[in-house]
């Protein structure tokens, strides 16, 4: 389970892979959880996200199916900043916001429904795509945790399926946060690899480029439909190699 991903470092790319106005500031290469990153909606829910709570997908997202056919009329897409770590609505403090934040990076896809950290934002439609350039893994296979780069093998960005979810204390602060959904990587023929030997493997849920439209307005009967492997022969694993003190070459800037 990734707790590491790589942004994207070059304005254009936000352009032409999510057709997105770039961020005045690109921000940290490398993000960690609790961190500040992007995540991708609808202008339409950006607006109601800055002003408040969103009401339930039920009533206003309009019903549509994993096809990965892009609409001829998609509506504009907007990119929203955000801490990595998912703070649920019902958090009593940002004390209490503080220490949930890195439990909260990543939602199995199967339970994200019913769990009590990301039911809501899930049952609200409050779904989101969050762009990388690649996340990491630890290969232990060696005994060794040995940091891991994947991403897709032409090159091209990831647009990972997530939530997200608004918080807001008694005193007016308001925390924007997101999460990464996840799907078991157990059969997978690259991912299986790693993580902890013996445990449940998973990896993001990445989305094809065709369905992104789809995935932001489906309903959440309808949401889980895109929760897939991505297929192994469109990714490529390499290991980072360590310096002596430790930090992984590649994952200074």
């Amino acid at each position: 389970m990734s707790t590491h991903y790589e942004t994207l470092q070059h304005a254009d790319t936000y352009r032409e892979a999510f057709a997105v106005e770039p961020p005045v500031a690109l921000g940290e290469r490398h993000l960690w959880p609790r961190k500040p990153g992007l995540f991708i909606v609808h202008a339409a829910t950006a607006a109601a996200l800055a002003q408040g709570p969103t009401s339930p997908a039920e009533e206003t997202a309009p019903s549509t199916t994993a096809s990965d056919t892009p609409s001829n009329a998609a509506p504009d897409r907007v990119l929203v900043p955000a801490q990595w770590g998912l703070v649920p609505h019902w958090v009593k403090s940002a004390s209490d916001a503080k220490l949930r934040a890195p439990k909260l990076v990543n939602a199995k896809s199967d339970t994200a429904s019913t769990g009590t950290a990301f039911r809501d934002a899930w049952l609200n439609g409050q779904r989101c795509i969050v762009p990388m350039a690649a996340f990491y893994e630890d290969d232990l296979r060696s005994g060794k945790a040995v940091p891991t780069r994947v991403a897709r093998v032409d090159g091209k960005p990831m647009g990972v399926a997530g939530l997200w979810a608004r918080w807001q204390g008694a005193d007016g602060e308001v925390i924007v946060s997101y999460c990464l959904l996840t799907v078991n990587a157990n059969n997978h023929a690259l991912l299986h690899r790693y993580g902890q030997p013996g445990s449940e493997k998973s990896m993001p849920a990445i989305l094809n480029e065709g369905a992104y439209d789809a995935w932001l307005t489906a309903r959440p009967e309808k949401a889980k439909e895109f929760m897939r492997q991505y297929a192994a022969q469109w990714l490529t694993a390499n290991p980072v190699e360590k310096k002596a003190d430790k930090v992984p070459k590649g994952l200074l800037g």
